[in-house]
């Protein structure tokens, strides 16, 4: 998937979830803001939310965590850090680091947890588990 897909993916996750007013911004020297949008809670409430999307392999690091909330200060309420791998215990912690604003953290088993759960381009199919039975008459004859 090229990386202008995954922020479309994002957003439709975002949009899928609630979140209103969703844009992939995709521009260079965006700070390393891939899109925004609005959560609104109960009709009453709303936060501004921006997101970056990192399709990595790998894990995301506490640095990479640091650098978007410095593009998030104000510009957003919260933030959302997507990526198709996994994030460092550091970047986890650095993520709800007391005095900094609180990032939320989306790895790649929450996505997929996501794509199952709004049926975005999966399909969950229960099938019959195999059954190994040992022939123990088979091991005496050996």
């Amino acid at each position: 998937m090229q990386p202008d897909a995954f922020e479309r993916l994002a957003q439709r996750i975002l949009r899928e979830s609630g979140f209103i007013q969703v844009e992939v911004t995709g521009r260079s020297g965006d700070g390393g803001i891939d899109g925004k949008g609005i959560m609104r809670l109960g009709g009453l409430l709303s936060f501004h939310v921006i997101f970056q999307c990192k399709r990595y392999q790998g894990s995301v690091s506490a640095s990479q965590v640091r650098d978007f909330r410095g593009a998030m200060v104000g510009r957003a309420d919260k933030g959302l850090l997507i990526t198709t791998g996994t994030f460092t215990k550091d970047a986890t912690k650095e993520a709800t680091r007391d005095g900094a604003p609180a990032i939320d953290l989306i790895d790649g088993d929450m996505l997929i947890e996501q794509l199952q759960q709004l049926e975005l381009g999966v399909k969950t199919e229960i099938v019959s588990t195999e059954k190994i039975t040992i022939n123990q008459e088979w091991f005496l004859g050996i």
